[in-house]
């Protein structure tokens, strides 16, 4: 197993190396651009730690701990009497600054939550801030065994310490045995891409435990079909599925960059036809490119479009230019979202090109095949998703695919059997074409949210109305805290009570919950993706600011830590199932089209899977004096969750 950190030992071997023989382990250790200020504050820690800590008779100390999920390193972690204090310090620096006391909490829980070793430890996160004079040594600790973190200096480090260690007494443990115990992350999408793109493996980044698929295994099974396209000369298409939060937009990222930086870095380009996704994706590779390999922004965005487009400027580029396209791999990202002819007809003529008269996934296919010898299609495609008028589902890449019996065809038995990929046609479609069986191409098991794997489950039970059976499953979700109100402001102070650190959390909503006007939430009011789900909270634009709504377009492939879900009365149950409206004028609508019920339902499963680590649902209480919300509509979605077991607060 590869070291943890730049450099460990014993708090005893430690203060008694001279610090030139620690410096040089980590000088030889670091290999990135910003060295020359990295190592003067390595020289500062290591001199101020060897005076404070050398009446320590027993611990161990690590520099430079690695955090893979977030592409960073902790300054020091120290095992001291049972108790795990990570280190953060901030040299030159007279202030505890908000983002440092955040970085500090951020590495202590991402420490809990994904190493198995820190499970059931104390943790306590210090921000040593080395020029102030203020020290605040106020412990206090939530119920996972995590303190805030405590902001001192140089001098004052070792009182803390002594501090922590005479109010909470622990049980000692082995420090070695500790830091080589597995590590089990689940990063967000953002996290992984930039984790992937600095060169990180995804055994690094993602859970390898039995609970989780392997995504190597579904990466490996595509290289296997890639490779053999290439040595045959063949066309193949791969579609890859996934229950919703199973690491799909992931293992198609991991897919893309394994040839980004191969032999042939501009053989993979990643697509995808979520317009917020590529925004925000792109320009979270941008700010982590620009910070960590300190290019200008401009060059870090040449770089990352090449790598991840939308779709449908990579489909206008091949409308206007006839040649085959310079990449032989396309992983196309949510390919279920992809147009059918008639929406695809439409929106063409509407930009100049009046005799096109193709679907979506006929002309994609179309732009791989001019390549006269081989190309391979990787389609990542999640059940359930279809949200917007026009999108065609797997059907209708399969119809495509009839008329180009040369392309070698490989899908899970997930499409041929499954509750998530029940398309209208889908079965009559697969009887149309020759295809392969690979249950590898299959993500089973939800990762997005690390405390409840069967999320998923519960929200498609809850969504088809079994009762019975989603209140079982509830059950099950004891690690994720689900809950409801009808305050609003109740909502908004448990997001706030809940997150840690920069941990995110925002209001979500169905885009037709116009009715949610009247609580002060509208959902006409436009995000910026990439500024609500990556700014911090200084920027009112942002999710942190509880004031900018995102819908089910805005959020799909992405996901926050804490989500506060907002339902109106567009999707109510009654004795008879589900009651689907939408508001048009001054009053509510029925939606009668089974499509557009079938997208209505769509996007509350994409919203109540968002949350990461939490939810809370808010439910208007209606008013009696407004025909548009009465009381009993909310009630009865009130009534319905209640009922399921979801406590109110």
């Amino acid at each position: 197993m590869a070291k943890r950190s730049y450099y460990e030992d014993s708090i005893t071997n430690f203060v008694s190396t001279s610090p030139e023989s620690v410096y040089l382990a980590l000088h030889q250790a670091h290999t990135f651009s910003d060295a020359e200020r990295q190592n003067e504050a390595w020289k500062h820690q290591i001199t101020q730690l060897q005076l404070s800590l050398r009446s320590l008779s027993e611990g161990y100390i690590f520099f430079e701990f690695r955090i893979p999920r977030m592409g960073k390193r902790a300054d020091v972690v120290l095992i001291f009497d049972g108790i795990i204090f990570v280190i953060e310090y901030k040299v030159n620096s007279k202030n505890h600054d908000r983002t440092a006391r955040e970085q500090a909490i951020d590495y202590a829980l991402d420490l809990k939550n994904f190493h198995e070793g820190s499970h059931n430890k104390r943790i306590i996160p210090i921000l040593i801030a080395t020029e102030s004079s203020h020290t605040d040594s106020t412990i206090s600790f939530s119920e996972d065994l995590v303190a805030q973190t405590i902001c001192t200096n140089d001098n004052d480090i070792l009182t803390v310490i002594n501090k922590c260690i005479e109010s909470y007494p622990s049980e000692s443990f082995s420090a070695s045995e500790w830091a080589s115990s597995r590590y089990l992350p689940t990063p967000t999408i953002c996290e992984a891409a930039q984790a992937l793109y600095a060169k990180h493996s995804v055994d690094e980044i993602t859970r390898s435990d039995n609970n989780a698929r392997n995504l190597t295994l579904t990466a490996n099974t595509v290289n296997d079909v890639i490779q053999t396209a290439k040595r045959f000369s063949r066309k193949a298409i791969c579609f890859l599925t996934g229950v919703p939060g199973s690491g799909k937009t992931l293992a198609g990222l991991n897919i893309a960059h394994a040839t980004l930086v191969g032999e042939n870095p501009g053989e993979s380009v990643f697509l995808s036809g979520n317009g917020p996704l590529v925004k925000v994706l792109q320009q979270s590779l941008i700010n982590d490119i620009a910070e960590r390999e300190k290019k200008p922004k401009k060059e870090a965005a040449r770089e990352v479009k090449t790598f991840i487009q939308n779709i449908h400027e990579f489909r206008d580029e091949y409308v206007r230019d006839s040649n085959a396209p310079a990449n032989r791999i396309a992983i196309f990202d949510e390919a279920q979202r992809a147009w059918n002819k008639n929406k695809a007809s439409l929106f063409m003529k509407d930009r100049g090109h009046p005799n096109f008269n193709q679907s979506e996934p006929e002309f994609l296919i179309s732009i791989m095949d001019r390549h006269q010898d081989w190309a391979v299609i990787v389609c990542v495609v999640g059940g359930g998703q279809e949200i917007n008028v026009g999108e065609g589902g797997v059907t209708e890449w399969l119809t495509a695919l009839q008329h180009k019996p040369s392309w070698d065809i490989y899908i899970s038995d997930q499409l041929q059997s499954s509750d998530h990929f029940a398309e209208e046609g889908l079965s009559s479609a697969l009887t149309k074409v020759k295809f392969n069986v690979d249950n590898s191409l299959h993500l089973s098991t939800s990762v997005r949210s690390f405390r409840a794997e069967s999320l998923s489950r519960f929200v498609h039970l809850l969504l088809e109305k079994d009762s019975m059976r989603a209140k079982e499953e509830l059950q099950l979700l004891s690690k994720y805290p689900i809950c409801l109100t009808r305050e609003l402001d109740i909502a908004r102070k448990w997001l706030k009570s809940n997150a840690r650190g920069s941990e995110r959390y925002g209001i979500i909503a169905s885009s037709k919950a116009q009715r949610l006007r009247a609580e002060g939430i509208s959902v006409k009011d436009a995000i910026q993706p990439e500024i609500w789900f990556l700014a911090d909270k200084s920027d009112v634009r942002s999710s942190y600011a509880l004031e900018m709504i995102g819908t089910e377009f805005d959020t799909q492939g992405l996901e926050l830590d804490w989500a506060c879900l907002a339902w109106d009365a567009n999707l109510y149950p009654t004795d008879e199932g589900w009651y689907f409206r939408e508001f048009k004028g001054s009053k509510w609508m029925d939606i009668k089209n089974e499509d557009n019920r079938s997208f209505l339902i769509n996007a509350y499963r994409v919203l109540l899977t968002r949350a990461r680590q939490g939810l809370i649902i808010f439910i208007p209480k209606g008013s009696t004096e407004d025909p548009t919300r009465p009381p009993e509509h909310y009630d009865a979605i009130y009534n319905y969750l209640t009922n399921l077991g979801i406590p109110e607060i």
